[in-house]
Formats: structure tokens, C-alpha cells, sequence
């Protein structure tokens, strides 16, 4: 086999569609496009857009709201403080914060603070200093003979749940 023996296999490459050449090549005049106006011109997209009628995002009915005063936790599970505790990336006789938390890796930034939830178990007893906690988080740091500190404003928001529910 020689470079200019090389051909793609039959039916591969299909020819392109030379459109705009005259009425008798079928694709003449105004090349497949319909008449004049927006779309017989290149780059038009119009999205939505059915023919006058209401289009379908407009006929269908609103939901919902964004609450702005909507607090955003960094979220971090026990075990993950644990195997940064193994890892030596945090230390477990100083209190663990959201700082202590960046500087170790484990959260990019705290957001409107840190809320530790309880996937896994801690080894050893921790001194926890963060926005919010689960309940079974704080049992198992307990348990393990550690401490939770919650902020005051995310106690008051759990309680406010907790009444609702």
C-alpha cells in the first residue's frame, strides 16, 4: 500500500450540496431557504418563537420564588474531618472552625458557614466551632467526647424547623 493509494471506503464522504446554482440543479434561486425576510438570511435563530402563537414557556404557569435571605452552608461530613485528623491536616486538640477547615483542604470557602453533618464516625474527641450541625453529628462528636459550638442565628433557624415539622 502506497500514501496515494489511501481512499476512504465507498459512501464515507458524501458530496456536499452545491445550492444556488440556477433553477434546473433543484436547489437554485433561493437555495432551500423559502423567500426573502430573517430566515432567508445566514445566522438566524429565532428560539421560541411559534409563528405568532403563545409560545409554550409562556403558556405555561409560574412556580415558585428565590429567597433571598437563603443562608448557603459548606456542608462537611464527619468522616472527612476524620481523614484529615489521620491525614495530620487538622489537629484534634485545637478547635476546629471554618478556618481550620480551609487551611486543611477540606472546603474551598465557608460560604455563610460551615454545617457538619454526621456520615462516618470521629476516633477521637473534637472541639467543633461551626455554623450549624446535624443532630446525629453532634451525638457522634459527643459520643467520641468531643464539643459542638453552633452559632446562635443557625440554633435559632434549626429551632424555627423544628417547630414547623
Amino acid at each position: 500500500m502506497k500514501l496515494n493509494e489511501l481512499s476512504d471506503n465507498p459512501g464515507a464522504m458524501k458530496p456536499r450540496k452545491r445550492v444556488g446554482r440556477g433553477i434546473g440543479s433543484g436547489k437554485g434561486k433561493t437555495a432551500g431557504r423559502g423567500v426573502k425576510g430573517q430566515k432567508a438570511r445566514t445566522g438566524v435563530a429565532i428560539n421560541g418563537f411559534e409563528g405568532g402563537q403563545m409560545p409554550l414557556h409562556r403558556r405555561l404557569p409560574k412556580r415558585g420564588f428565590t429567597n433571598i435571605f437563603r443562608k448557603e452552608y459548606v456542608e462537611v461530613s464527619l468522616d472527612k474531618i476524620q481523614e484529615a485528623i489521620d491525614a495530620g491536616k487538622l489537629d484534634a486538640g485545637q478547635t476546629i472552625d471554618a478556618d481550620a477547615l480551609k487551611s486543611a483542604g477540606l472546603i474551598r470557602r465557608a460560604k455563610d458557614g460551615v454545617r457538619i453533618l454526621g456520615g462516618g464516625a470521629l476516633t477521637r474527641a473534637v472541639s467543633l466551632d461551626v455554623a450549624g450541625a446535624s443532630r446525629p453529628a453532634i451525638a457522634a462528636v459527643e459520643q467520641a467526647g468531643g464539643t459542638v459550638k453552633v452559632a446562635k442565628a443557625a440554633r435559632a433557624v434549626e429551632a424555627a424547623a423544628e417547630a414547623t415539622a
